[in-house]
Order: structure tokens, then C-alpha cells, then sequence
């Protein structure tokens, strides 16, 4: 409204303007006197009108100047107002100005903080009761405090390290950098890094849906520590049929990665390759499979190796329209391993599957079941299952329990309940899923 009558008026200060500097015509051609007083009769009418609209648009002003809650605009003209006429104090002046390009004096100023890393630490409490001989702990541990500082060192790379705190001492968990400026979609990455060989492995402690790791994983896959080796790594996303996302890496390692590979040589390199594709489904379902490969010398000597396949297949649904905690994420991993030792070479199988289902908010249930050969004697399998109930006071601290049911290769079963507390300080920066 208030935009019609401000443009009404400049056309009809316009028309005014021109009427009143119009060249006056030649004699012959004046017009008679009745034509000059009509005109003198409608610039009167008009200039009135003009007067009438300007009035109300300075009522309308006035209106839209007095709301009963002025709005953010207002305050905003308000705050402004005050200030260039003094309304509130002048700000205090700089403590000190010395230090510009040198240390800060009396206080960081805000854009330092630009230069800091992201640093985090998060807790891992775990509580133990009844009993494993083949798998022993103690009642009560604190299993790991992990640090890490994440930050971006400039537009082509960033750099990521994670120290783990345990009770018998620290470690460099990982401590890479990588690469994302390279040409033709390549990204590189070189330091000490987790292997790209299947799902479990390259996941930290605190991002297991359980407290523990798989049976497979200890017996073929080195435990906790799992393929975690000093290299360098390159992926590339591959072109794929529309609606599939392809990804595939490689990775050299120094050969040294728990009691999978061991280097006794330098080139007694390990190396692994993993190929990854995902698609989604439906809106509120997708598939992630990967096949992995890894071979290395083992602990027997430069000509005694260790080759290692995998396969994994992950299956999210989660209904975005209708609640954001509310999913299903069923996984699966199978290994083959091939170790070469005296008399024979052993070849051993084993995998998992889990499922876990978020209630809501705050709940999670889920199990898995394992079984898997064990890497040196083929002839020896276990097994087990297990039973997960997680609860999230937030999204900065999860309260797990589990129950566990082994039965190994020599005739005996355990029973066993874990309970675990994980609690995260800072910004902690996401890992593979």
C-alpha cells in the first residue's frame, strides 16, 4: 500500500512539473479562454490530491512507527540510532595495541581462535562380571581416553590425529594427512592410518554399536588394533551407472600390523585394496557393499605370507518423514584368510552379522551373532552371540550394557556382562560409517 501511494505521488509531482515548464504556445495557435481555465481547474484538483496522499502517507508512517513489539529490523535501526548519538557508553579502549603481530597482551582477540585445531577427548569406562578365560580383563577398566586434534591446514589439505590414554600407557591411534586438492578427483593421504579393509576395522572403539569387537576380528583380523599400519593411502570415486556411488582404494603399508603382518625387511611392504559401492534404495533405504583385499608377510619369516579377503554388506533404513530417531541397520562381514606356516597353510573362514534398532531418542537394541575359524589352526572354530541395550542421556554420552555368550573350540562356554560408559568433551570429528 505504502509503495502505490509513494509512486501515485511522483507521477503526479511529475505531471505537475511538466505542466507548469511547458514552452507557452505561439499566438496563432492559443487556446480560447474557457480551454485555460479548465486546465488552471484540474492542477488546483490535482495539487489537492497530492496534498491528500502526502497526508496519509506521513499517517502511515506514524502508524508503522509505533508497533506494539518493534521487530528485528527495528531494533536493529534502534541500536543503530542510539549509538551514533550516544545513547550508550563508546566501547572501552584497546587494552593494548603493541602485540599486533606478535603474542596477545590482555586477552586473544576473536579471530585468533581461527588458528586453533579442533581438539577433543572422549571416555571409555568399562565394567566386567563373570567369566572368559580365553578373552580375560579385568572387573573394572578404563579402556581407552582418546584425544583428538582435527584441523584444516590449508584449502588443499587437513590433518587428523587421535592419541589413545590407556592405562598402561599412550599410543599414536592414527596421525595422517590428506590430500583433497588433487587433480582429477584423486584424494591422497600418508601418515599412520586404520586400513580401508572392511567396516570393523576401520572404526575407533568409541563408534562400535557394542562394546566389544566380533570373534572374527580377533581371531583373523587383529583384534583391536586391527590393520593399523604407517603408509600412505589414495582413492579415486569411479564413474557408475546413475544412482550409484563407486569408490575405490588403495593403500601401501610398512608391513607391521599386530599379528597379521610383520615386517622383517624393508620390503616386506603390506598392502591393501578395498572397492565400495552404495546406492540408495528407496528414500528411507540404502546399501552399502564392499569387497576388501589385503596381503602381507607374516611372523614366520620374509617368504612366509598372509593373505587376507573380505566382503560386507550394510543395510540402513531410516524413515525421514516420520522421526529423526527412529532406524534399523542391519551389517554383515565375511573373511577368508590364507596363512603360509609349517607343515601346511592354514585357510580359515569367519564372519558376523549384527542388527540394532533405535526405538527412539534415547533407546537402541541390537545383537549379533559371530563365528570364525582361527587363523592358525583351521581346525578350530568358535562362536557366540550377543545381546546390546544402549541408552543416550545426549548425543555426548551413550550408556551401554551387553550381554555376551561364548562357545569355543575346546568345549567350553562363557557368559559374560559388560557395561560401558562413553562420554565425549569437544568437538569430535566424524569418522566412517
Amino acid at each position: 500500500m505504502k509503495t502505490i501511494l509513494v509512486t501515485l505521488l511522483l507521477l503526479a509531482l511529475t505531471a505537475t512539473s511538466f505542466a507548469q515548464q511547458a514552452p507557452p504556445a505561439a499566438p496563432a495557435a492559443a487556446p480560447p479562454a474557457p480551454a485555460l481555465d479548465d486546465t488552471a481547474a484540474r492542477l488546483k484538483a490535482l495539487e489537492e490530491k497530492i496534498l491528500a496522499l502526502e497526508t496519509e502517507v506521513k499517517e502511515l508512517k506514524e502508524a508503522q512507527a509505533l508497533p506494539a513489539a518493534p521487530s528485528t529490523a527495528a531494533a536493529s535501526s534502534s541500536r543503530e540510532t542510539a549509538l551514533t548519538t550516544n545513547a550508550y557508553p563508546p566501547p572501552a579502549p584497546a587494552q593494548s595495541l603493541e602485540p599486533a603481530q606478535g603474542g596477545v597482551i590482555g586477552g586473544a582477540p576473536q579471530n585468533a581462535k581461527l588458528l586453533n585445531p579442533d581438539i577433543s577427548m572422549i571416555g571409555d569406562f568399562i565394567a566386567t562380571a563373570g567369566g572368559n578365560p580365553f578373552q580375560p580383563g579385568p572387573a573394572l577398566e578404563f579402556h581407552e581416553a582418546e584425544l583428538g586434534i582435527q584441523a584444516v591446514i590449508d584449502p588443499y589439505a587437513k590433518g587428523d590425529f587421535f592419541l589413545s590414554f590407556g592405562e598402561q600407557g599412550v599410543e599414536l591411534e592414527e596421525g595422517y594427512i590428506t590430500f583433497t586438492g588433487l587433480p582429477r578427483g584423486f584424494v591422497a593421504r600418508a601418515g599412520k592410518m586404520r586400513s580401508a579393509f572392511g567396516v570393523v576395522n576401520t572404526l575407533h572403539n568409541h563408534t562400535l554399536p557394542w562394546i566389544d569387537r566380533p570373534l572374527v576380528t580377533d581371531s583373523l583380523v587383529g583384534g583391536e588394533d586391527g590393520i593399523d599400519d604407517t603408509g600412505f593411502s589414495i582413492n579415486r570415486i569411479l564413474p557408475a551407472p546413475k544412482g550409484i556411488f563407486l569408490e575405490a582404494t588403495g593403500q601401501v603399508f610398512r608391513g607391521d600390523s599386530a599379528d597379521v603382518f610383520t615386517s622383517h625387511q624393508r620390503s616386506d611392504l603390506s598392502f591393501v585394496g578395498r572397492l565400495r559401492g552404495y546406492k540408495d534404495l528407496t528414500e528411507s533405504t540404502n546399501l552399502d557393499i564392499g569387497f576388501s583385499y589385503a596381503r602381507g608377510h607374516n611372523d614366520l619369516g620374509t617368504n612366509f605370507i598372509t593373505q587376507l579377503v573380505g566382503a560386507d554388506a550394510t543395510l540402513r533404513w531410516k524413515p525421514l518423514r516420520r522421526a529423526i530417531y527412529h532406524n534399523v541397520l542391519w551389517r554383515s562381514e565375511f573373511f577368508w584368510s590364507e596363512r603360509q606356516q609349517l607343515p601346511t597353510t592354514q585357510r580359515a573362514f569367519g564372519f558376523y552379522s549384527a542388527a540394532d534398532y533405535r526405538v527412539n531418542r534415547r533407546w537402541t537394541v541390537g545383537g549379533r551373532f559371530d563365528r570364525s575359524d582361527r587363523a592358525r589352526n583351521d581346525n578350530l572354530t568358535d562362536s557366540g552371540f550377543s545381546a546390546v541395550v544402549t541408552y543416550w542421556p545426549s548425543e555426548f554420552s551413550q550408556i551401554r550394557t551387553q550381554y555376551r555368550f561364548g562357545r569355543f573350540a575346546e568345549g567350553k562356554d562363557t557368559n559374560e556382562l559388560k557395561i560401558q560408559l562413553l562420554f565425549s568433551l569437544g568437538a569430535h570429528g566424524a569418522h566412517p560409517f
